[in-house]
């Protein structure tokens, strides 16, 4: 099998356009070629090029900050360069941030769904620098759960936040170069914006089939297994049940201490929810919501990646745990991702409807065409911007 290369190889492969530049990085630890060197080890060595910063999306550079945990600026020990947060006091680089900067590189690992915010971190990036004349390269990645698949609902554009500021499908089908065309075009934004894409890679390809390394992205994203239930498992976020987080299995691993995990795994088995399979299961979380607390539950499995829908499966689960115990249950308040109004789930789903369904006792399942239907018509509004076939 050929290995893919990515957009940071094919860069290091060209570096003249990088030659005589002063240069800060966005990146995680995800940003490495294959051989695990960081990009940042490789950029300060470019004769001709000086590295002058580095910039860290939520989690930070080195990806050890849990969710909705701030990150202050620090210094890198390796390279000794000064690190600037983007998930702290600010989100969009600053003009001292990018003070001497001529180009900014974006290289971070993104996993395919809405709500994970460093695809909003490059927008910010995008927007900082059209307002202060500094060029922006974004070295492509693949989507880790393919291309090809797009579903959920299309975020409507009244509940923008951190978790979806752009009006995208819940699973998009799309790498980060790819976004960021579809961003400076959709919003009219006037920089100087290249795209670096990757070379071998196709759409329907799943991570491992790239020959690539798998590198958390996240604390909580140990697995392509992870990203591929991310797009419903992010949902839990929004409610008092247990995401998983504190475990060894975040995002599979949901429950509560109210609930009976083996009507919970029966009432899930009957909803024909395909590509998965649901293991009525106990366990404590050693940290976040329920810390210490046995918690009963299910744990979701894969055993077909092509059938998953798990938007919609991760909506029905919240459906089936909250029909258990209307009381015990409840939607998580704010503030949320610095959003400090609307709750959580309504930013998450990218309307109030599906909460207000739920909570009138709508069956989720009547809105599986709504959101088909808008998975359809996004697959058409984002085809002018796909790099690869």
């Amino acid at each position: 099998m050929k290995r893919v290369r990515t957009g940071l190889e094919e860069l290091l492969a060209r570096p003249s356009r990088l030659r005589g530049s002063r240069v800060g990085l966005i990146a995680n630890p995800t940003a490495v070629t294959p051989d695990l060197t960081h990009a940042a080890l490789h950029l300060k060595a470019l004769k001709g090029t000086k590295l002058a910063a580095l910039f860290g999306p939520e989690h930070g550079v080195f990806a050890n900050a849990q969710d909705l945990e701030e990150v202050g600026d620090q210094k890198d020990a390796k390279t000794g360069l000064r690190v600037w947060s983007l998930y702290g006091e600010t989100r969009v680089p600053t003009a001292k941030m990018l003070k001497g900067l001529d180009t900014l590189v974006f290289d971070v690992q993104d996993v395919g769904s809405r709500y994970y915010t460093f695809i909003y971190t490059m927008l910010h990036a995008m927007q900082a620098c059209a307002e202060h004349g500094v060029r922006l390269i974004v070295l492509d990645r693949p989507n880790p759960i393919n291309g090809m698949g797009v579903q959920g609902n299309v975020l409507d554009p009244r509940f923008l936040s951190f978790v979806g500021m752009h009006p995208l499908a819940v699973r998009h089908g799309m790498t980060v170069g790819e976004l960021a065309l579809m961003f400076a075009d959709e919003l009219g934004l006037s920089l100087d914006l290249e795209v670096v894409p990757m070379k071998g890679y196709r759409r329907a390809m799943d991570f491992e089939d790239t020959g690539l390394p798998w590198v958390l992205p996240s604390p909580n994203m140990p697995t392509v297994d992870t990203a591929v239930v991310y797009p419903g498992g992010c949902l839990i976020e929004g409610t008092n049940l247990s995401e998983g987080r504190g475990t060894t299995r975040p995002f599979h691993l949901v429950g509560a201490p109210w609930l009976d995990p083996w009507k919970l795994a029966d009432d899930l088995s009957r909803a024909e929810l395909s590509g998965l399979g649901f293991r009525p299961c106990y366990f404590t979380p050693t940290f976040q919501k329920h810390a210490g607390v046995v918690c009963g539950g299910v744990e979701v499995h894969i055993t077909d990646r092509r059938r998953v829908d798990a938007f919609y499966a991760y909506l029905v689960l919240i459906e089936k745990a909250r029909a258990q115990d209307k009381k015990k249950f409840a939607w998580r308040k704010p503030p949320y991702e610095y959003e400090f109004v609307k709750p959580p789930i309504d930013i998450l789903c990218g309307t109030s409807d599906v909460r207000e369904a739920i909570e009138a006792g709508r069956p989720v399942k009547k809105m599986k065409d709504q959101f088909e239907s808008e998975a359809r018509a996004f697959e058409v509004i984002r085809k002018p911007y796909l790099l690869y076939s």
